[in-house]
């Protein structure tokens, strides 16, 4: 199957794509010996492609689940010097992994890492509908009625939004939520509550794409089971994976 030369770089765990464009358009990829400078240019099984001499061959590929803590950036580096997520699972794997999508510095919960490109470009593309729950903590009690404007959706700056489902998280205290939402914009849910005047004081992702964070410690990580990795290439349209 052929696939384009700057995903093909990537899974190799050189760089990213965007910096394989780069490297590409540079002149420093060869293809069976011919320097390649087209973006877009396909490459197959046979090809051999080198990058200063040295051919470049498929890494393994690896999936990891964390349970991210509070203060830590979803980002591979931090230019402020901050934890990032990359600090918690450098040692786990040798391969180049990165966070599928981004969790809030103060948001926890279920992360996905991973070093398989076409998977983590679909579950983050919003196209793709990514089923996500969050239990969240607010700083007042929800008044029922402004539940109920959440129930059926509310206008943002950015355009509607209605969550798939919400309910009270305890009965006992109604500061408490559950939310089952699938849309991918930006802090969708602090806004959503920060619209009516309240404000999210813990925000943790319990759910993401079938995952859960079900016996991994905060802070902690563990590999995919082969289970879950089927389960998640099944939920792509297979074009997405190419």
């Amino acid at each position: 199957m052929n696939v384009r030369l700057n995903k093909y770089i990537a899974n190799t765990g050189v760089c990213s794509r965007r910096e394989a464009d780069s490297l590409i358009l540079s002149g420093s990829i060869q293809v069976n010996g011919k320097t390649i400078t087209e973006l877009g240019t396909k490459v197959g099984p046979k090809d051999v492609i080198t990058h200063k001499g040295k051919r470049l061959q498929g890494e393994k590929k690896v999936y990891i689940l964390l349970n991210k803590p509070k203060d830590c950036v979803t980002t591979v580096r931090d230019t402020h010097g901050r934890k990032t997520v990359m600090d918690l699972v450098r040692s786990c794997c040798r391969e180049r992994i990165y966070p599928v999508g981004r969790l809030d510095r103060n948001t926890t919960g279920v992360l996905l890492l991973t070093n398989d490109g076409g998977l983590a470009e679909a579950l983050a593309h919003p196209s793709y509908n990514r089923n996500k729950i969050y239990h969240i903590f607010l700083n007042k009690i929800l008044k029922p009625g402004d539940l109920e404007k959440i129930r059926k959706g509310i206008e943002l700056e950015d355009g509607f939004i209605r969550p798939d489902n919400i309910q009270y998280a305890d009965a006992k205290d109604k500061r408490q939520l559950g939310m089952e939402i699938h849309s991918g914009r930006n802090r969708i849910v602090r806004r959503i509550f920060e619209h009516l005047d309240y404000k999210i004081v813990k925000l943790d992702r319990v759910y993401f794409a079938g995952l859960t964070k079900k016996g991994v410690s905060r802070g902690h990580w563990r590999f995919l089971t082969a289970k879950e990795i089927a389960m998640l290439k099944m939920s792509v349209p297979k074009q997405s994976r190419r």
